[in-house]
């Protein structure tokens, strides 16, 4: 019993690695990225937690109107409210709200795509002062659950770099315990464009 549990465990590890190796590549292709080979290394994260990977329930909101959410640099970005996620974290009842962007859902690549910005206390000590953000998919709920890894959160463009529209985490979204989980605080210098 004890080594299936070990071997889980390592599984898992080394699935959060390929996660984050996956991670750091993409920064590499992507023309708008504010990191280039050099930065990678400035790129820190938690030990993988399984207690942070997490299924939380799907409460579905409806007739919910859209709304400007701001951005750090000033501007806002159109989403609407899509469902309020509910689960026990540390022992804590948790809830957050996940959105959808309205230009986003208007693509095919990302008609399922989910955001879920957030806060908690280990902003501006271990981890970006402005808030982390996990990925999700509509197609991931399942018999109103979704999982929710806390070891995919990532930090946003901004944390590298001024110039870019990085949503804030509505103020719903704030925390009230450490999620050491996910990525750290960016190490290098921050870039201005």
């Amino acid at each position: 019993m004890m080594i299936q549990l070990n071997s889980f465990g390592q599984s898992y590890k080394t699935q959060i690695e390929k996660h984050r190796e996956h991670y750091k590549e993409e920064f590499l292709k992507d023309f708008r990225s504010p990191l280039k080979q050099d930065d990678i290394k400035n790129l820190h994260f938690f030990e993988a937690d399984s207690n942070y990977r997490i299924n939380a329930k799907v409460e579905l909101l409806t007739n919910e109107s859209s709304f400007q959410m701001p951005t750090y640099s000033g501007t806002s970005r159109e989403y609407i409210r899509y469902a309020i996620l509910s689960f026990k974290l540390n022992g804590t009842d948790q809830k957050l709200t996940v959105y959808r962007s309205i230009s986003l859902s208007r693509t095919v690549e990302y008609k399922d795509h989910l955001f879920l910005p957030f806060t908690d206390e280990s902003n501006s000590d271990e981890t970006y002062g402005g808030g982390r953000y996990i990925d999700l998919s509509s197609q991931d709920i399942s018999g109103n659950f979704i999982e929710v890894d806390f070891n995919k959160a990532y930090n946003p463009y901004c944390a590298y770099s001024d110039g870019y529209q990085c949503p804030k985490p509505p103020v719903e979204n704030d925390l009230k315990l450490k999620i050491k989980a996910g990525e750290m605080n960016y190490t290098g210098d921050k870039k201005h464009k």
